[in-house]
């Protein structure tokens, strides 16, 4: 079935809705950036719909395309922000590609990943044993001097170029990947995840997608997504959580990233409005890539349950 034949979704748009919605579901997966807050900025009513899914004995999943922060450092921001969260309950996309490398590429001890990234990526690798160049290194971080061959070393033992997002990306991040990429028999071109843009307090940012899309152009080479919508970070998380799809939900608010992630994953979906989608983009002239099977303006709207 086409997103344009599918049915149109469900408008969650009162108490009655919303508690029929939660009786549904066992297991509740959440995007974070554009559903539980804006940069630093709680979604109102947020916290208080966890709390109450909590109370009503339902499992609670982050899952998350964010891969400048490890799991262990991404808990801190939800302890700062007020919002319940352990660790083995967040899944983001960096720990998912840490994950994919270790255990589904094999990569041998003696071979190196070279980030293009910040320190999440790097943790998430040091936590499963691999070695990795690049990332926050301050040699690849400063803009000058210019990056020149003539000074540049080409390590034999980058296999993997592992880019995500990267807020202090440079010219020389980008040109020794491509060194590596095409110097390097055989060494692969992973992406953390493919969000073009991702929403903040202050409004919307260029996401992972647009810092590998000059690697992409450069050498040809499209890389292997981990994050959502891919199919890998499902199976990272199935591996590490028991769950019954059926009785599962995903709640995001990009269509091409979150729903898509919840249909390919056989779970069902909400789209929330308070991040990047806007309902017109459900059109059939807008060609969305799927169609969430609930639709609401926001997750604190449900807050109301819990008063």
């Amino acid at each position: 079935m086409t997103s344009s034949e599918a049915p149109a979704p469900q408008h969650l748009t009162s108490p009655t809705d919303y508690q029929s919605f939660i009786d549904k579901f066992d297991t509740f997966l959440f995007d974070c950036d554009g559903v539980l807050w804006h940069g630093d900025d709680l979604e109102p009513g947020a916290i208080d719909v966890l709390a109450y899914l909590r109370r009503s004995k339902k499992d609670i999943l982050f899952v998350t395309n964010n891969a400048t922060k490890s799991r262990a450092k991404y808990k801190g921001k939800f302890d700062k922000l007020g919002v319940q969260a352990e660790v083995n309950e967040i899944f983001g996309s960096a720990y998912a590609s840490a994950v994919y490398i270790a255990e589904v590429l094999k990569l041998p001890k003696d071979e190196k990943v070279y980030v293009i990234g910040e320190a999440g990526i790097e943790e998430e690798l040091d936590s499963e044993g691999i070695q990795h160049a690049g990332g926050t290194d301050p040699q690849d971080c400063r803009l000058s001097p210019p990056f020149s061959l003539s000074t540049f070393t080409l390590d034999p033992k980058v296999t993997i170029v592992l880019a995500g997002l990267d807020t202090s990306i440079t010219y020389t991040k980008v040109s020794k990947a491509f060194q590596y990429l095409t110097r390097n028999p055989g060494c692969r071109f992973i992406a953390t995840n493919e969000d073009s843009t991702y929403p903040t307090s202050g409004g919307t940012l260029p996401g992972a997608g647009a810092i590998s899309a000059p690697l992409r152009y450069a050498t040809r080479i499209d890389p292997v997504a981990v994050g959502k919508p891919h199919k890998t970070m499902m199976d990272c998380i199935k591996a590490k959580q028991h769950f019954d799809p059926a009785r599962t939900v995903m709640i995001g608010d990009r269509i091409d990233t979150d729903i898509a992630f919840g249909k390919s994953g056989g779970v069902s979906t909400l789209l929330v409005l308070s991040g990047v989608a806007k309902e017109s983009d459900l059109e059939p002239d807008k060609k969305p890539m799927a169609i969430p099977d609930y639709m609401m303006k926001s997750l604190g709207d449900m807050a109301i349950l819990g008063k």
